[in-house]
């Protein structure tokens, strides 16, 4: 079972395996090696059952994830308090495309809805969902935007999903967070890591497992060797694994356990 711990700078538990949401609201648009079908209701309440019983306790979705959130809203029902939730800002995605906006309005339209699909009165991780264009989008006043509705209580922490090395190290000196690509495959954004790691700052790592390629050849070693690399850097805290299959996830864990 996963032990949880502080996430750096705050006062929130992390376990160190995440759930990424993105398959139980979406399935158009997604870049996956395989084809999936969205799980049912039952389905999807046995894989967050056995993520808690694992000692998962983060869950990640966004509005870009279909009706993720509002099936989670319905799901976690009484359970509110044992997960910790992290969602996205800025990306809206409908009939097939995404659409941006991080103005302070969307920002603040975007929170308040979120807070009614997933039936809360505050989101524990929010994040500037980026289109690529990182430092234009925190220099335009996004992140300040984000630590005011902190203020406010609507959120616990605030932060930026980034996809450039200067955008990961602009928004982790800005914020209390960031979520980074880093694997076997892509490993540049480390030097994000290592700037959380010195400055007390929480990373949750994006395509850990390279949105489940690494595992085409040799799922045991590859995955094993991918948690070996990932956590072999100090700042991360948090791999999000988006898996609907139990046996995956429970391997997962394993593969996590089991890293040298």
């Amino acid at each position: 079972m996963l032990e949880q711990y502080l996430a750096p700078g705050l006062d929130i538990k992390l376990s160190p395996l995440g759930l990424g949401t993105v398959k139980l609201g979406r399935d158009q648009g997604v870049k996956y090696p395989n084809a999936f079908k969205i799980p049912n209701d039952q389905q999807a309440s046995r894989l967050l059952n056995l993520s808690r019983e694992l000692g998962i306790n983060v869950l990640e979705t966004a509005p870009a994830y279909g009706n993720s959130e509002q099936r989670l809203g319905k799901l976690l029902q009484g359970q509110r308090h044992d997960w910790v939730i992290v969602s996205k800002v800025g990306e809206d995605f409908e009939s097939g495309m995404s659409s941006f906006d991080f103005s302070p309005e969307h920002i603040r339209f975007s929170i308040e809805r979120s807070l009614k699909r997933l039936n809360t009165d505050y989101i524990d991780f929010v994040l500037l969902h980026s289109d690529g264009n990182d430092l234009d989008i925190i220099n335009n006043g996004a992140l300040d935007y984000l630590q005011s509705l902190k203020q406010e209580g609507l959120i616990r922490a605030g932060g930026m999903s980034t996809k450039t090395v200067a955008g990961g190290l602009a928004a982790a000196a800005q914020s209390d967070c960031v979520m980074v690509t880093y694997n076997l495959n892509e490993s540049c954004e480390g030097e994000v890591l290592q700037y959380c790691a010195d400055n007390n700052k929480t990373a949750f790592i994006k395509k850990a497992l390279a949105s489940g390629h690494i595992s085409n050849n040799d799922p045991k070693l590859g995955v094993q060797k991918s948690m070996e690399f990932v956590f072999s850097n100090p700042g991360a805290n948090c791999a999000i694994v988006g898996t609907i299959n139990p046996n995956h996830l429970q391997s997962n864990v394993s593969d996590y356990l089991n890293r040298a």
